[in-house]
């Protein structure tokens, strides 16, 4: 059988090289296409249910929100083990699937049985972002003559969405800073003079802090919009806010405390270097995308959001770029396999002592990495460290 395919192969020359051009064509498609990586990801397919219940001890949150959710979620398809942890305000259950099992299948499973769980009046239980450990590709601090309140609300309101929106990204976490807030400081002298509660403090900011539609006036060919805008724009809105009326007197809420802006309660800080309190980003990049091309659109929109976006002297600092480790990984890939097809047709040529047959023999080794890159994208396997060093290596020593 070999002697007949050599011969069609030396009879059918334009044919043959028609072929293998044809092949090293669509292997170099298959290269361009393959997920670049410095790691492979051998993460099980896991989905996260993260719950909030601010102010409640880890007891409580165990008790009252993960073992309901737990219980709802026991018996979902393709699930292999399922754990959980609760903390002061935090519960977080972490639910393991079989490695057959998709990633978006599992997590609308667990969407479909999360909406029967019961849980306290507040709660909303949310699932975790479709990454994985090794998902963190860019990381960033915002430098500033701003406050951390100001730095703080530039990287919720104007760096995060918009890093959100760019293909490949699941998430963007931000660490440190200050969270803005309108706070209201009450004096318990003042409430229980005038006989208020808390309850009736917040329950009457809450209602006067809203719109309201009143639909339509009739006004001959044209219809106007009724509307009562009632959103709070500045303090002196909350100040005026009535609470309760005696003997004909309102009592706002100025009459019973201060009305100011301030911040919510701190749990930590991030340092980095020689800064104390810094507020930090980090940009989570969705499981099986290819790290490369997300890091391109990542820079590019930094770029934006420092030149035209964000106010003036207020930057966005990486000091993490997974492109890097990316980088050194490739390169130390193309380093080993150029040395080893060297040293291959550096042997190939001492012992057949012929240089042109040494070409032909040495030239399997790029047509086979050509058709390992094919199959390893049919199977939608990355190329990292682990898999071109394996096919690299063991391409050489065959």
């Amino acid at each position: 059988m070999l002697r007949r395919l050599l011969r069609f192969a030396l009879r059918q020359r334009v044919l043959t090289l028609g072929a293998t051009v044809l092949f090293v064509l669509i292997g170099i498609r298959a290269l361009s296409n393959l997920p670049v990586e410095a790691f492979p990801d051998v993460e099980d397919v896991h989905v996260q249910v993260i719950s909030l219940w601010k102010g409640h001890a880890a007891e409580e949150v165990e008790r009252s929100v993960t073992l309901p959710i737990e219980r709802q979620l026991n018996g979902t398809p393709g699930l292999t083990n399922l754990r959980s942890i609760s903390m002061f305000g935090l519960s977080e259950v972490t639910l393991t699937f079989d490695e057959r099992t998709s990633d978006y299948f599992a997590r609308q499973q667990v969407l479909e049985r999360l909406q029967t769980a019961t849980v306290p009046p507040g709660v909303t239980p949310s699932l975790g972002s479709l990454s994985n450990s090794t998902g963190e590709i860019y990381r960033y601090t915002l430098q500033g003559p701003a406050s951390l309140a100001d730095l703080k609300t530039d990287e919720d309101w104007i760096i995060e969405p918009a890093f959100r929106t760019i293909p490949g990204v699941a998430d963007v976490v931000s660490f440190g800073g200050l969270v803005r807030q309108y706070q209201i400081d009450v004096d318990p002298a003042k409430m229980q003079g005038y006989g208020v509660t808390l309850a009736q403090i917040e329950q009457a900011v809450a209602g006067a802090n809203a719109n309201a539609g009143g639909g339509y006036i009739a006004h001959g060919y044209e219809k106007q919009v009724v509307r009562g805008e009632g959103l709070f724009k500045s303090l002196d809105d909350i100040r005026n806010v009535a609470v309760i009326s005696r003997n004909g007197v309102s009592v706002r809420v100025g009459d019973l405390g201060t009305v100011s802006i301030g911040s919510a309660p701190r749990e930590g800080i991030v340092a980095k270097d020689t800064a104390n309190d810094v507020v930090e980003g980090i940009v989570l990049m969705r499981k099986g995308e290819n790290a490369l091309k997300v890091l391109e659109g990542v820079r590019q929109k930094a770029a934006e959001l420092n030149a035209t976006i964000l106010p003036n002297h207020v930057h966005i600092v990486p000091f993490y770029d997974r492109a890097d480790l990316v980088d050194h990984t490739v390169r130390t890939v193309e380093e080993n396999l150029i040395i080893g097809a060297s040293l291959v047709l550096l042997v190939l040529i001492v012992f057949l002592g012929d240089w042109r047959s040494a070409c032909i023999v040495a030239v399997v080794i790029p047509l086979s990495l050509l058709c390992a890159f094919v199959l390893m994208d049919i199977r939608h396997v990355s190329a990292n460290l682990i898999s071109l060093g394996a096919v690299d290596f063991g391409i050489i020593i065959d």
